[in-house]
């Protein structure tokens, strides 16, 4: 489609102005980032398999009701979604210990918590996403008491899609985090799962070996990123038959 007026450039994602209002078209990148960006790469063919896994999942979540912004993809980089005013928070559910929550509370990595966990990121780079509670969120207006009871019921049902989805593959899904999006309907408003679903926002482990299929992978230095993301997408019956070279986007049904 016709490149269109740049909104925002992030990490992972480039979003232009959609086609109708009330749209934009998001453009996956090849960048990996860690650490606050502090490590950076390019690795060929993540922005490829990010959207076509982020609109498996999407797609997946719509069929059971959970409302997203998802509208359609594009090609094998861009997608086309509603636009929406994103709530300033990351939502991350846990189901093992891992990363962060390892090393706050001293948890060996692995540990199954003993039910999901629900945490609340502010989104601030500036500041590294600091985690915050619902006592921060309502003083600072962040979000109301209803919209913190819709979040969480959309957290834990989408903790549920995927749990099944990946167990059913042989992957144990660590940990996720979402973002959620406002759009306005007249006077009402909802809440829909926004930004993308992908490895780079999951942490997925092979349940038998243990085997990283995630960012990880480019965290701590395990190997090929590429490799991992096109497993999970292989398992999940969407590895493309014959994977793009970048930036030269075509077309897959």
């Amino acid at each position: 489609m016709a490149r269109r007026k740049k909104i925002y450039e992030g990490k992972a994602k480039t979003l232009y102005e959609g086609p109708e209002p009330g749209t934009i078209v998001q453009y996956f990148k090849d960048d990996a980032t860690a650490f606050n960006a502090e490590k950076h790469d390019v690795i060929e063919g993540k922005g490829v398999l990010n959207n076509i896994l982020s609109e498996f999942f999407m797609l997946g979540l719509g069929q059971i009701g959970v409302p997203t912004h998802f509208l359609k993809r594009l090609n094998m980089r861009e997608q086309l979604v509603r636009s929406c005013e994103i709530i300033p928070l990351e939502i991350i559910v846990r189901n093992y210990a891992a990363g962060s929550i390892s090393k706050r509370l001293g948890i060996d990595e692995g540990t199954q918590l003993p039910r999901p966990i629900v945490e609340y990121c502010y989104k601030d780079d500036a500041l590294g996403d600091p985690l915050v509670t619902e006592e921060h969120i309502a003083a600072f207006g962040w979000a109301s008491q209803q919209d913190m009871d819709d979040i969480l019921s959309l957290a834990l049902r989408v903790n549920d899609f995927l749990s099944g989805v990946f167990l059913a593959v042989g992957i144990r899904l660590v940990d996720f985090k979402i973002e959620i999006g406002r759009i306005y309907e007249g006077d009402f408003q909802r809440l829909v799962i926004a930004d993308e679903i992908s490895p780079d926002s999951c942490r997925l482990w092979d349940i038998n070996t243990g085997q990283k299929l995630d960012k990880d992978v480019f965290r701590r230095d395990l190997g090929s990123l590429t490799d991992a993301y096109s497993e999970v997408a292989r398992r999940l019956g969407v590895m493309p038959n014959n994977p793009p070279a970048p930036g030269k986007p075509t077309l897959v049904n």
